[in-house]
């Protein structure tokens, strides 16, 4: 299974980094599996601990791919780290094993302390489109532009029909990324 998540985490100077990922469930473990190069990977692989955060508020996840990372924070209560403050739930993780990869290394991660903040109440269908939306900006440049353009109309119906304020600000902010990768792409 895997949970499309937040996963916050420090360098040895204490600074925050927060990038939307999804992490594998497998067994006891959280595996972490980052695309190289990366600031997540370097980070964990320096202090072996880091947080996952479930969260509900989708524009914290097209704000992260889209430049904007300063959102509010609270202490970790076992590791030395952060958790979001508008989070669900966090689970504060401590790395136990790496499995090295040129493209994508595994990080099995243990869970050391859990904390449910508030109730899920489920995601309406925009919530879920700009989750897939920002999986797809995620892979620009792994992926064809054409086809993530293809794939981003067709969520696009189910975010004109059940979006809220955050919905359609997280969807802005995706759309305006992808436009400006498109420009030099454009002129060639």
């Amino acid at each position: 299974m895997i949970q499309e998540t937040l996963i916050t985490s420090i360098n040895r100077e204490g600074l925050t980094h927060i990038a939307p990922m999804g992490v594998h469930i497998v067994e006891d473990y959280s595996i972490i599996l980052p695309f190289k190069p990366n600031l997540t990977l370097n980070n964990i692989l320096e202090t072996q601990s880091a947080v996952i955060n479930y969260c509900d508020d989708v524009r914290i996840f097209a704000g992260c791919l889209t430049g904007r990372r300063d959102w509010p924070l609270q202490p970790a209560e076992v590791i030395k780290g952060y958790f979001l403050t508008d989070t669900l739930a966090h689970a504060e993780v401590v790395l136990e094993r790496y499995e090295d990869d040129p493209v994508r290394p595994k990080l099995f991660c243990k869970t050391v302390h859990v904390c449910n903040h508030k109730p899920f109440l489920g995601f309406n269908r925009a919530q879920s489109a700009v989750l897939e939306a920002a999986i797809l900006v995620s892979r620009l440049g792994r992926l064809p532009l054409n086809k993530i353009v293809r794939e981003l109309e067709y969520l696009r119906s189910a975010l004109e029909k059940t979006a809220g304020p955050r919905e359609l600000i997280a969807w802005a902010w995706l759309m305006e990324f992808v436009e400006q990768q498109r420009k030099p792409r454009i002129g060639r």
